[in-house]
C-alpha cells in the first residue's frame, strides 16, 4: 500500500470503488462501517444518480441521513466506462460538553424493555428491536435518561409500528479529561412522530448528557458509554 491508497484507507469520510454491475472493486475502512448500516446498491445508486454525465468528478453538497451516518455532500468521479468511485462527508457531529461519570448504573436492555412495555399500552402499535447483545451496564442519570426514553415513545403513540435498534457508533470515540469512551446510540423509528415534542426531549437530553437528532421518522440519542464510576 503506497502513501496515497494508505491516506484513502484511513480518511475519516467513506470511500468505494465499483464496478459497472455495482460490485465493490475497492473501499476504505470508513466505508466498511457504513455499509454495516446500509446496503452497497444504495451507495451505486447514489453515485449514478450524482454522477457527471461526462468523465470527470463532480461534488454535490446535500444531506443525505443512513441512519446513524449523516453527510453534507459526496463527490463522484469516474474516467472510463469501467468503474465509478464516491466520497461521502460526514458532516459534523453535536459535541458533548462533558461526561458525567457519577450517574447510576443501568441494564440497557432492561430499560428499554420497561419502556417498550409502558408504551405498548396502546395494542395497536406494534414493537420491533433490533440490539447489540454486547453493551455492559452504563452508568448515566437514570431519572433523566428513563424519562428522555418515555417521552420519545409518547412522540411516535399514533405509529403503526416502532423499531428500536440499540448499538455502539463504529469507529467514534469521546475523548474527555484524557480518556477515550466509545458511543452507544439508540435509535427509535416511527411512521408518525410528534414534531411538537422535540423541544422538551431536547431539554431530558440535555440532563442526561445525551446528544439527540431528529429525522423525519427517526430521533437518535447517542451518549459516552461509561461502565465504571470516577474513581
Amino acid at each position: 500500500m503506497n502513501f496515497a491508497e494508505a491516506w484513502i484507507e484511513h480518511d475519516y469520510n467513506p470511500f468505494i470503488v465499483f464496478d459497472t454491475s455495482g460490485k465493490i472493486l475497492s473501499l476504505n475502512q470508513e466505508a466498511q462501517y457504513l455499509l454495516g448500516e446500509t446496503s452497497h446498491k444504495k451507495i451505486f445508486d447514489l453515485a449514478q444518480t450524482y454522477a457527471n454525465i461526462s468523465y470527470g468528478f463532480k461534488t454535490t453538497i446535500l444531506d443525505i441521513d443512513f441512519d446513524t451516518y449523516k453527510f453534507y455532500g459526496i463527490t463522484v468521479g469516474y474516467q472510463d466506462e469501467n468503474c465509478i468511485g464516491i466520497k461521502l462527508y460526514k458532516a459534523p457531529s453535536k459535541k458533548f460538553a462533558k461526561i458525567e461519570e457519577n450517574g447510576k448504573k443501568i441494564n440497557i436492555y432492561t430499560a428499554l424493555d420497561l419502556c417498550i412495555s409502558a408504551s405498548s399500552t396502546n395494542g395497536s402499535i406494534k414493537f420491533k428491536k433490533d440490539f447489540d447483545p454486547t453493551l455492559p451496564e452504563l452508568i448515566i442519570n437514570v431519572e433523566y435518561f428513563m424519562k428522555l426514553l418515555s417521552k420519545i415513545y409518547q412522540s411516535y403513540s399514533k405509529s403503526q409500528t416502532i423499531t428500536t435498534k440499540l448499538g455502539l457508533v463504529t469507529g467514534e470515540h469521546i475523548r474527555y479529561n484524557k480518556k477515550k469512551y466509545p458511543i452507544f446510540y439508540i435509535s427509535i423509528t416511527g411512521d408518525l412522530r410528534d414534531f411538537m415534542q422535540e423541544k422538551y426531549i431536547e431539554e431530558l437530553a440535555q440532563k442526561s448528557n445525551c446528544i439527540i437528532q431528529f429525522n423525519k421518522t427517526q430521533t437518535i440519542i447517542s451518549s459516552a458509554l461509561i461502565s465504571q464510576r470516577k474513581s
